[in-house]
């Protein structure tokens, strides 16, 4: 079926819930996708993060296969010896202590909200004082299904569903003062993105991460770090609040878990993990034998081919190169992130959209959010030379784009 077929066919049978590029891929190898034509495309956004070990690996391949032979699917009412396997290795990377297995980032969110008040109602129970109000941040993105959206801030995903679940508020990002303003006895959990994503790429600081452990501590509320994107050794650690040497009481996991096959998981403390008793929560596919397989394979390729190292040092040199592209061009207002989860924020929104469809024009793949930012989340596999060709095109296009407009305002005087 050809990209116009799938556009016109999509129009009548999707619902319409993406804006999509007009791009049809049918393969991929490394860090590159082929589209219908055979043309490769460079693949920095790895499927909004997803496939950290980029596509047609052998460890992912071997592990679908294997695992599609024996048993796909069981059910969470019988035991299996993988989800076994996967709970120890993501206890072993993460510091906490159970894990709760879903399908999604959204899922793991919705866990962890859950968790969170009611370990508040058994702390009441226990004669404390605690209630159920979330505090959020400003530019947060914790997914689309109704407790998570409550906890998103944009007004875009939410507005459209309101009423949403009441007893949340939003503070600014990193404001001390607003965080122990909004903080009281009423709280049962601060949601942080320790660097948030959709909001542009924005990293925590260490005094408010510690804030807000600080303030959890005293009354019993749970710090909810969310993980999806940025965990899984997106920016050079199996968990981006490991950089700051801050222990949460949950976290949530997903996109690059198991290289492209759906699965989310929540961890927590055996402390908060006393809130949860059976058939309080469950899930029907979570933790499928197929998905935890995949899963393991990935963690165990991270480990065996020293990728967190490696995202490291590529993340280091990729954002120097960047830092050096705004020393150049004044239309780059910023350049930020950990690792290989990296923002470069323009001072224009319209020159952000205008750069990342010339980008696709040359065959590299990006993306934008939060309107001014482009988003880098490429494969934990690329190179040096992936990098150098990035910023050779992002550079010859920011000169193009700087002459055009010098030319327009020359008219302009001269007219």
């Amino acid at each position: 079926m050809t990209l116009a077929e799938l556009q016109a066919a999509e129009s009548k049978l999707l619902l319409q819930t993406y804006a999509r590029y007009p791009l049809q891929f049918v393969s991929g190898n490394g860090v590159h996708l082929r589209d219908e034509h055979g043309n490769d495309y460079l693949d920095l956004l790895s499927g909004i993060g997803v496939c950290a070990l980029g596509y047609n690996h052998s460890a992912i391949t071997k592990a679908i296969t294997q695992q599609a032979q024996q048993i796909i699917h069981t059910s969470n009412l019988f035991y299996h010896q993988g989800t076994t396997e996967l709970a120890l290795r993501l206890t072993e990377l993460t510091g906490l202590d159970r894990v709760f297995f879903c399908n999604s980032g959204t899922e793991a969110w919705e866990a962890a909200l859950k968790l969170a008040r009611a370990n508040a109602k058994m702390l009441r129970a226990e004669g404390k004082q605690i209630g159920t109000k979330f505090i959020a941040m400003e530019n947060s993105f914790h997914g689309r299904s109704m407790g998570s959206v409550s906890t998103t801030h944009k007004a875009l995903y939410r507005e459209p569903f309101a009423p949403l679940i009441p007893g949340v508020e939003f503070i600014p990002m990193n404001d001390v003062a607003a965080l122990r303003a909004a903080f009281s006895n009423e709280v049962c959990g601060i949601a942080i993105e320790v660097l948030q994503g959709e909001g542009g790429i924005n990293p925590v600081t260490e005094e408010f991460l510690a804030t807000a452990r600080e303030l959890c501590d005293s009354n019993g509320a749970l710090l909810l770090l969310d993980e999806i994107q940025s965990g899984m050794g997106r920016t050079g650690k199996w968990c981006a609040y490991q950089h700051y040497n801050v222990r949460p009481d949950v976290t949530t996991l997903a996109k690059p878990m198991a290289g492209g096959v759906p699965i989310g998981a929540m961890l927590c403390t055996d402390a908060a993990a006393r809130a949860i008793t059976p058939g309080m929560h469950g899930t029907t596919f979570g933790g499928n034998p197929l998905a935890v397989a995949v899963a393991i394979a990935v963690i165990d390729e991270i480990k065996s081919a020293n990728l967190l190292n490696h995202v490291n040092e590529i993340g280091d040199y990729f954002r120097t190169q960047l830092q050096s592209l705004q020393s150049k061009h004044e239309a780059i207002k910023q350049v930020r992130g950990l690792g290989l989860m990296i923002g470069v924020e323009f001072h224009s929104a319209d020159l952000a959209k205008t750069i990342l469809g010339k980008m696709q024009d040359r065959r590299i793949i990006i993306n934008r959010t939060h309107e001014t930012v482009l988003r880098f989340l490429p494969p934990y596999l690329i190179t040096r030379e992936h990098v150098d060709q990035t910023i050779a095109a992002l550079d010859q296009l920011l000169t193009q784009q700087s002459s055009s407009q010098f030319s327009v305002v020359s008219a302009q005087q001269n007219s």
